[in-house]
């Protein structure tokens, strides 16, 4: 089974871990990126920085660089996401199984289960595999975060898309895809409060094989940039969403006594292993 990835080159915060976590274990990777440097909102994005440490991760000249256009401003950002995302597939698709489709703040913690998970899927003729995200919403400490949880504070999982896909699959919005799905969760029921609580769950691993998405782990003018260059900016842009998140950045612990009394929006405390992220 040959497995190849793309990585959409925007933002250096936890790239290079993101990108060790699985350098391993793919034949190529496809760098898809602006080649003016914006992004699908027309917004400066540094892309040289990311590629100067792609360099020092990419040992075994693994990398193919695959500049494009994709600040089309007359489109929604979110049609673009899907677009540059689908032209950088078609390319790591040629030659491959299956392809990785991490986003570069998204870290595995086992690599050796999350393969083990796609060849159950490749065994079982799925198109894609969805595997658990842990999301990350804060750093509160040294090797500390605030994460998502259920509301009495169990690990839960988020699915912004399959992680691995088939080679020559078609998206239909960003990384989604409406193919046959190969499942991985946390328990044997679904724990994505945004999915079905019937979705139908194949495999289940422990939260700590789980990948680790830094998804809202930055600094406030960091946190700022990223709401304007996103797919989803027009959600972002909406001034309660900067205020909620960093009240909670402010007041961790609050947010986790809190989580209990509240409809959505559950937190937990973790600990992160050493060495993974910042």
């Amino acid at each position: 089974m040959r497995v190849t990835a793309y990585v959409l080159v925007a933002d250096p915060n936890f790239l290079s871990e993101s990108l060790r976590s699985y350098y391993h274990h793919v034949d190529r990777i496809v760098l898809s990126y602006d080649k003016t440097s914006v992004s699908w909102t027309g917004t400066a994005i540094p892309v040289q920085e990311c590629l100067d440490v792609i360099e020092t991760v990419d040992t075994n000249n693994k990398c193919v660089h695959a500049p494009g256009s994709y600040a089309r401003l007359d489109h929604d950002p979110l049609d673009n996401d899907t677009h540059q995302r689908q032209q950088a597939l078609d390319l790591a698709s040629e030659g491959a199984d299956w392809v990785l489709q991490l986003d570069t703040d998204e870290v595995m913690l086992d690599p050796e289960q999350f393969f083990r998970s796609l060849h159950r899927a490749e065994s079982l003729g799925a198109s894609a595999m969805d595997y658990p995200s842990r999301w990350l919403y804060a750093q509160v400490g040294p090797g500390r975060f605030l994460e998502a949880s259920t509301r009495f504070g169990r690990p839960a999982a988020s699915f912004p898309g399959p992680l691995a896909i088939r080679a020559g699959t078609q998206l239909v919005q960003a990384r989604q895809a409406e193919v046959p799905l190969y499942r991985v969760d946390l328990r044997p029921w679904n724990t994505d409060p945004h999915h079905n609580h019937g979705s139908t769950v194949h495999e289940v691993i422990s939260p700590e094989s789980a990948v680790l998405h830094y998804s809202w782990v930055r600094d406030h003018a960091t946190i700022r940039r990223k709401f304007g260059w996103s797919g989803h900016a027009q959600d972002y842009s909406q001034p309660v969403v900067y205020q909620r998140w960093a009240r909670r950045q402010r007041r961790p612990r609050q947010s986790v006594l809190t989580s209990p009394l509240r409809r959505s929006e559950w937190y937990r405390l973790v600990t992160v292993p050493e060495g993974v992220g910042k």
